[in-house]
């Protein structure tokens, strides 16, 4: 990990997830309540990513994966989008310095070509800036949707079979997991989603099939520390089997 982020938690190397992915929900509802627009929101949510990429940098959490745009969000209201869009362009511009500063790759996965143009060059400048740092992956999730993860990747499959160079029954998990967006990264170990919605909302899909799940009633923007310790502190408290009996993973454990 970055030496910028040093790690100053008291929770055992072995119990950290090595990935975490987090749905940011509740800008909107954080703004309403206290009577501003929901943009505010949103900008306020964006000083929340920062502490959460320093906290899980600290940690040792290896890549952290926020879904910050979904491919349904497009039906939200088109000022709501644009403002959404702008946004996005202004955060890659300001944050991209300080993360490349704190040895943070950055990576951006999703249906990329749905952006404007110099919003795609912008994205492409950020993750080429960032692409040789060693410390903490962060992905971004944006145009993105899980079972547009899956289709896309039915489809490079498809293509092969059509051209011959495999056969229908070849085809497998591990075929298709290659195929996937995070398919070099490790598979998220766990799930946090802020904001006391209970649902994975087409997040990750292929991916969370044996990732610990958390849930919160915070709302995004009041995310920080200690918010981020007590998921990892119930993460370290469970038992992962993976199909195997507990007793299992104790003797594995014990032989390791």
């Amino acid at each position: 990990m970055s030496d910028a982020y040093p790690d100053n938690s008291t929770l055992s190397a072995s119990k950290v997830p090595r990935h975490v992915a987090i749905i940011m929900d509740g800008n909107g509802r954080w703004a309403e309540r206290r009577h501003m627009l929901r943009f505010t929101g949103h900008k306020a949510g964006v000083d929340a990513v920062r502490r959460v990429v320093e906290v899980a940098g600290k940690r040792g959490v290896e890549v952290l994966t926020l879904f910050a745009f979904s491919s349904e969000n497009w039906r939200r209201p088109k000022k709501e989008v644009g403002l959404l869009m702008d946004l996005f362009m202004v955060a890659l511009e300001r944050e991209v310095k300080r993360l490349n500063k704190n040895n943070v790759r950055l990576r951006i996965i999703g249906h990329l070509e749905g952006f404007s143009e110099k919003l795609q060059m912008r994205i492409h400048r950020a993750q080429t800036l960032t692409a040789g740092n060693t410390g903490l992956t962060l992905v971004v999730a944006a145009n993105y949707g899980g079972r547009w993860d899956i289709a896309q990747a039915a489809k490079q499959l498809a293509r092969r079979v059509e051209a011959g160079e495999i056969r229908a029954d070849d085809i497998d998990a591990e075929m298709m997991n290659a195929c996937m967006c995070l398919h070099d990264l490790p598979e998220p170990d766990l799930f946090i989603r802020s904001g006391g919605e209970m649902r994975i909302s087409n997040f990750l899909l292929w991916q969370l099939a044996y990732c610990e799940m958390y849930f919160t009633d915070i709302l995004w923007p009041d995310f920080n520390e200690g918010v981020i310790d007590d998921a990892l502190a119930s993460f370290a408290k469970r038992q992962r089997r993976f199909g195997r009996t507990g007793e299992q993973v104790v003797e594995g454990e014990g032989g390791a």
